[in-house]
């Protein structure tokens, strides 16, 4: 976060999605006394790498719409991705 400090309000605010909120909130509303600390800048980690994702997504997103090309080397991991959803599924794990 350029210029400003992390709070428990900014980091909320950058985690993008109420259940993520809820679950900082409830961790850190639950951690005792001589880790909330630890746990903050674990979840400050969180927000500020969410937050560069978004702006790094949206920055390719403008040079898209310029060039009609999305910038940098990419390789199609869509095989890879289906396979391991398919592993976990088959281990039960749902969506």
């Amino acid at each position: 976060m350029s210029g400003r400090s992390w709070t428990i309000e900014t980091i909320c605010e950058a985690l993008g999605s109420s259940a993520a909120e809820q679950r900082f909130l409830g961790e850190i509303n639950r951690v005792p006394v001589h880790e909330i600390v630890t746990v903050f800048a674990k979840w400050q980690r969180i927000a500020a790498d969410l937050r560069a994702a978004g702006e790094w997504g949206r920055s390719l997103a403008r040079v898209e719409a310029e060039t009609g090309e999305i910038p940098g080397e990419w390789i199609d991991v869509t095989d890879r991705v289906r396979a391991e959803a398919a592993r976990a599924r088959a281990r039960g794990v749902s969506r």
